[in-house]
């Protein structure tokens, strides 16, 4: 076995180990704490790969966790963060405008899915709150570091030296980011997660592997959907 071949397949089965983990432990807690399975899902398998790349000798810090570095790189973080969210909520309006233009579904109604997880937010501070804390602490950093950070890059040595490798490595972890969200949102959260999983991927490559710029975009991103559902507005 080549030394390519051994690390594709090493990347494969990790890939594969961390998808497991995640959906099998987000399965098992359903029954019991369905609001909450997929944040703590999400930190059981994060959990689990911290201590793997550790015992492996790598670092988040490798996999864009970082420091920013020069000023050049201070710099940028405002452009990248402005730039990340133009990008969610472009990609996430406009699929979500070509889905209801091709009867997908009706733009204006949220998802079942979506009011049984988040509707007692509406007016309720305390509870507002604590969904927005998830979201920086869940959504914004762990679903960036798990699917940004550590898929890509496991996704980037599975497809090495394939045919359009890079375009593989984003394509992978943002399909499996849309199925993460089917569970509540359905069909239009699939396909409109997914496309903004493709498209947060891709910045991750283009801003070098840095992740924090994508993370305060989500996180900002998140913010204002949560705060439109507190003030019962549009979104």
């Amino acid at each position: 076995m080549t030394e390519q071949t051994h690390s594709r397949l090493r990347a494969a089965v990790e890939l594969t180990a961390g998808v497991t983990i995640a959906f099998g432990t987000k399965a098992a807690l359903d029954p019991f704490i369905w609001k909450f399975s997929g944040p703590i899902s999400l930190a059981v398998v994060l959990t689990v790969a911290t201590l793997y790349l550790h015992a492996r000798g790598e670092t988040w810090a490798q996999l864009g966790l970082r420091n920013p570095g020069g000023w050049k790189s201070w710099a940028l973080l405002l452009p990248q963060i402005l730039l990340g969210v133009v990008v969610i909520l472009g990609v996430g309006a406009g699929t979500a405008m070509l889905g209801d233009t091709f009867g997908l579904w009706q733009t204006g109604a949220l998802p079942d899915g979506v009011e049984d997880r988040w509707g007692d937010i509406r007016g309720n501070l305390a509870v507002y709150l604590l969904w927005l804390a998830l979201a920086w602490v869940s959504a914004g950093f762990g679903e960036e570091l798990f699917f940004r950070g550590f898929m890509v890059s496991r996704a980037e040595r599975v497809t090495q030296g394939l045919p359009l490798a890079l375009f593989l490595a984003v394509l992978i972890p943002a399909a499996i980011f849309g199925i993460a969200h089917f569970y509540y949102q359905g069909l239009r959260g699939l396909i409109v997660t997914g496309l903004i999983g493709l498209s947060l991927g891709t910045l991750y490559l283009v801003y070098k592997r840095n992740l924090w710029p994508l993370i305060v975009a989500h996180g900002l991103v998140d913010t204002l959907g949560f705060t439109a559902l507190y003030l019962d507005a549009d979104w």
